[in-house]
């Protein structure tokens, strides 16, 4: 389907969205799933899909599921993301087909049937699609990619898609070089920053308004009321197994470059994505990693590792940094005096991380950290104006 013939109803929806969001912006905060007042209405009667993990509860920790059921809506399916529905597996590790033990309803493995989503035998399980999930707000966090495959799938099959939206933890800045799609990957599906500042149901409209989304699906974003994005929305459950708490969250957009280097960014110890060291390091701080549940087998395991522990930073001083740091890859590269190894298979995966190839060119040029980020800032002030037709929520 074309752009043109999707826009009337995405804009729509957008504006209808937003009127929900700006009546209630005084009140407390509520999250998508906690409006069934607005939800119920476009599930009654209809067989459910559920796209969920952990994440997916209340302000009161009642997960979706049992909400839906308890209000004696018929959900059929059960869709996890990396990590599972649970939330219990590994970065990366193939999650298959199961029971949700508590009800009984099947749990459908997302990479039994490929890259390409759901069989079409899952497909004709549901009428509508729900989507309610915590994202962190980047590129390279996958949760949204699957939601994208999700969305293909629907438009494919003629299913409905509703996004119970969320806040974004890390939806107070934009920041990080726009993704060149020829190094799209599974974690970078979209043309965006590192860190695009839009809640989930943000992302769908604009992935659907400018085209990104094959086979543009019927899609509604039951939005959260009284959030902005000045609001610093602290999560109360860890959206994966690696990101423990609100200081690996925020130091994730900096720290997560280290996956694409020989250096551990500390999976594998109890404080995953705030620290970074290597035996070749120079530095007094030492961390040892270890295999442990979450982070199995985690780079440099059981070495010694020397460098530095970034978890002194307040939580206020992270909040107000609001930018990539690359100046702790520069250091790192730095201090282990230029290795040829930094970058292993020949920075490939950095380069899909970055979503650019000049960034780690530049690191081998001798660039410093703020020379590196001059080079993206035009095109986030570009990305910025083209989000806002799509943006649910005051700046």
């Amino acid at each position: 389907m074309k752009k043109t013939g999707i826009a009337g109803r995405i804009f729509f929806t957008a504006a209808l969205s937003l009127l929900w969001c700006c009546t209630a912006i005084a009140q407390q905060l509520l999250l998508g799933d906690e409006r069934p007042e607005v939800y119920a209405p476009l599930l009654e009667g209809k067989r459910i899909a559920i796209y969920s993990n952990q994440t997916g509860c209340n302000s009161q920790g009642e997960h979706v599921l049992d909400v839906f059921l308890k209000r004696g809506l018929n959900v059929t399916t059960l869709f996890g993301p990396e990590h599972g529905f649970r939330g219990t597996a590994d970065a990366g590790a193939h999650v298959s087909s199961s029971v949700d033990e508590r009800t009984g309803i099947p749990i459908l493995s997302l990479y039994d049937a490929g890259r390409d989503g759901p069989s079409d035998e899952a497909m004709q399980r549901f009428d509508v699609l729900v989507v309610d999930i915590q994202d962190v707000g980047l590129r390279f966090y996958t949760y949204y990619v699957t939601m994208l495959r999700l969305m293909k799938r629907c438009g494919q099959c003629d299913r409905d898609v509703v996004i119970l939206d969320r806040p974004n933890p890390n939806g107070h800045y934009i920041d990080g070089p726009i993704l060149d799609m020829s190094l799209k990957s599974g974690v970078g599906a979209l043309p965006i920053p590192i860190v695009h500042g839009l809640t989930l149901g943000e992302l769908a409209l604009m992935a659907q308004g400018e085209g990104w989304v094959e086979h543009a699906c019927r899609l509604t974003v039951v939005p959260c009321a009284g959030y902005t994005h000045r609001t610093f929305y602290m999560l109360p459950i860890a959206p994966s197994p690696n990101l423990p708490d609100m200081r690996s969250i925020y130091l994730y957009p900096s720290t997560c470059f280290f996956e694409g280097t020989c250096v551990s960014l500390g999976r594998g110890t109890p404080y995953p994505f705030q620290m970074y060291g290597h035996p070749a390091m120079r530095g007094k701080f030492r961390f040892t990693p270890v295999s442990r549940p979450g982070a199995t087998h985690p780079v440099l395991e059981n070495q010694l590792c020397r460098g530095v522990n970034l978890r002194g930073m307040s939580m206020k001083r992270l909040q107000r940094l609001q930018r990539v740091e690359l100046g702790y890859v520069v250091d790192a590269y730095r201090r282990m005096g230029r290795p040829a190894d930094f970058f292993p298979r020949n920075g490939r995966f950095f380069d899909l991380l970055a979503g650019q190839r000049y960034v780690r060119e530049m690191i081998l040029s001798g660039a410093s950290a703020d020379d590196i980020r001059a080079r993206w800032q035009e095109d986030v002030q570009s990305f910025r104006a083209q989000r806002r037709p799509y943006l649910l929520y005051p700046e």
